[in-house]
């Protein structure tokens, strides 16, 4: 059965006329029993490529996921498009009668951990009934040259291959070309087997900044975007003290979220935040959220992500409704100088692929380009010189020559020692003599005082690039000495140039963000229909966006359907949620 032939049912489950994008020629090779590898961006539709034919194929679609937080969320979704869908985890009380379901073929979808996935009881309930379809996600755990490497995943191919006839469908957001081939390799997949959808989000806007005060910038970003939001932090003692810092000067609600907290209490933070139209969560990059929740209108990080594959993943939990969404990046030089130490810690053999994954945040930290378009040629893909919607397309920096300056600051590093830190090295350079410069005779060296005027507010941001771009490191007690590409910009062989440093503006100049409000125009229908829908996912105990998202419900705002038919063409509105809540929907439709 081909994809075309499913379109009805793609209506009558979830409410939509037709594919997007390469959904159609993924579900076409799931329906004809192939093995299929989908890279597709976050927000493309990924799980509707095997929920559609898990309601399709006669049999149970298995569903491994990394994250049971995850599994759950697309869970509460399947369920309420009238999918039978179950969980096997470590949290379920129904696990016996989930097992039970699955072998009487009451099941459409069961989704799994990789763990547990590669254990016996799993393997002699697969025996019980063959599964339609193994759908693997999050596929670039499998690979060491993916940024989130998972052994298990590893032992997934026995599992599959024990049932050759089964068809098998990888999907990722978020794997360069290198980490394509190997998932390619790793699950038995042919090379003919690859979708790729493309790499871009044009609803997000990226910014980055350096960090000059972090609380205060992250404040000032989310009074100027309304709605859900996640700000990464490094450390699971920040995500506490962020969480703190920022519901003080925002007066928002805001949780942290970590690995180190009780289970209770993550999971409470987890509901609340699903369940929030406006809350905000901090939480450990590495631990990650494994959310599934559409209308998250900002994502902030307060330190620089592991790598170009985590930062798209993780900017990419913003906006997957398809509405606008904003980020920004705030980074250091100590960022990087910590990065590089741990380069140390690291097996020989994957110091080389580290290395080049944080000189590549080095270019999209430092760039005056286009920053999605750096972001798209690193997964091989060749955009437009400019995409109108990241911080240097719509305001274009100014780029000042610092070759003479960035040798003035090498030759300061070295004359003293390369042992101090930066505001030592700027206090010798500006001519700022004290105790400390005066007994160790830095005021007598030929680069005291060397820089001066507008010249001296560049140092700081040259301090960063140096670090960045590895002509400056850092030694164990924080000073700055000699990386392996200073002597060439010593000599001039290398020009170097820098951003001019962005003026400071109010919160007032700032104005509204893109995701600056669901409701630009201010519709009052719009508002009374948000409002039902928090009593409705309040009733059936989900969150509200798993009864519509905003998009349904401004095409219900515009449209005013009179009839449940009417209400019916509304991309989005299923047979099963239309027969659940729409009388309650037209009635709101009705007072207006």
């Amino acid at each position: 059965m081909s994809a075309d032939a499913l379109l009805p049912l793609l209506k009558s489950t979830f409410g939509f006329d037709h594919f997007r994008g390469k959904q159609g020629d993924v579900v076409d090779r799931v329906m004809a029993g192939q093995r299929t590898l989908a890279v597709m961006p976050t927000g493309a539709g990924k799980s509707l490529t095997y929920q559609l034919p898990a309601v399709a194929l006669d049999g149970c679609v298995v569903v491994v996921s990394p994250l049971i937080a995850l599994m759950h969320d697309q869970l509460r979704g399947a369920r309420a498009a009238g999918i039978r869908a179950a969980s096997l985890t470590s949290v379920d009380a129904d696990f016996a009668d989930t097992r039970q379901a699955y072998r009487d073929g009451q099941l459409d979808l069961l989704y799994i951990a990789p763990e547990r996935a590669t254990g016996e009881g799993f393997r002699s309930l697969m025996e019980a009934r063959t599964p339609a379809l193994f759908a693997i996600d999050e596929a670039h755990c499998v690979s060491e040259w993916g940024h989130d490497f998972r052994p298990d995943y590893r032992l997934l191919r026995p599992l599959l291959d024990a049932y050759p006839g089964v068809p098998r469908l990888a999907l990722t957001a978020t794997a360069d070309k290198h980490t394509r081939e190997d998932i390619l390799v790793q699950l038995g997949i042919p090379a003919d087997g690859l979708i790729l959808a493309g790499f871009d989000r044009p609803n997000i806007r990226y910014a980055i900044r350096p960090r000059i005060g972090a609380a205060k910038q992250l404040a000032d970003f989310i009074a100027a975007n309304p709605g859900p939001g996640i700000v990464y932090c490094p450390t699971r003692d920040g995500t506490e003290r962020m969480a703190e810092k920022l519901a003080a000067a925002t007066g928002r609600s805001v949780s942290a979220y970590h690995a180190g907290l009780d289970p209770e209490r993550r999971a409470r933070v987890q509901h609340d935040f699903v369940a929030s139209e406006d809350g905000i969560v901090t939480a450990t990059v590495a631990f990650g959220m494994g959310i599934d929740k559409p209308d998250v209108r900002f994502v902030a990080h307060a330190g620089l992500p592991k790598s170009i594959e985590a930062y798209y993943q993780e900017t990419g939990r913003g906006g997957r409704d398809g509405d606008p969404a904003e980020t920004l990046m705030l980074w250091g030089a100590e960022d990087f100088a910590r990065a590089r130490m741990r380069l140390g810690e690291l097996p020989e053999a994957r110091v080389a692929g580290e290395r080049a994954r944080l000189n590549a945040m080095a270019a999209l930290v430092e760039t005056s380009e286009c920053r999605r378009t750096l972001l798209l040629r690193h997964f091989g893909e060749n955009p437009p010189e400019s995409c109108g919607n990241c911080d240097n397309c719509l305001e274009p920096p100014a780029r000042i020559d610092a070759t003479v300056l960035a040798q003035k600051l090498l030759s300061a590093v070295y004359r003293t020692g390369q042992s101090f830190g930066a505001g030592h090295v700027e206090a010798v350079l500006t001519g700022r003599s004290d105790e400390r410069i005066a007994s160790r005779g830095h005021d007598k060296l030929s680069v005291f005082g060397i820089v001066g005027g507008e010249e001296a507010r560049l140092i700081k941001p040259l301090v960063r690039t140096l670090v960045a771009r590895e002509a400056l490191e850092t030694t164990e007690h924080g000073g700055l000495m000699f990386g392996p590409a200073a002597r060439a910009m010593m000599k001039g062989e290398v020009p170097v140039t820098i951003a001019e440093p962005p003026a400071r503006r109010t919160r007032r100049q700032r104005g509204g963000g893109a995701a600056a409000a669901a409701n630009p125009v201010g519709d009052p229908l719009f508002e009374a229909l948000r409002a039902t829908r928090r009593e409705l996912a309040a009733e059936a105990g989900v969150p509200p966006y798993v009864v519509f998202h905003d998009a349904v419900l401004r095409a219900m705002a515009a449209d005013k359907p009179d009839s449940l038919h009417a209400m019916g063409t509304i991309p989005g509105v299923g047979a099963k949620k239309l027969e659940a809540w729409g009388d309650a929907f037209l009635a709101v439709i009705r007072q207006f």
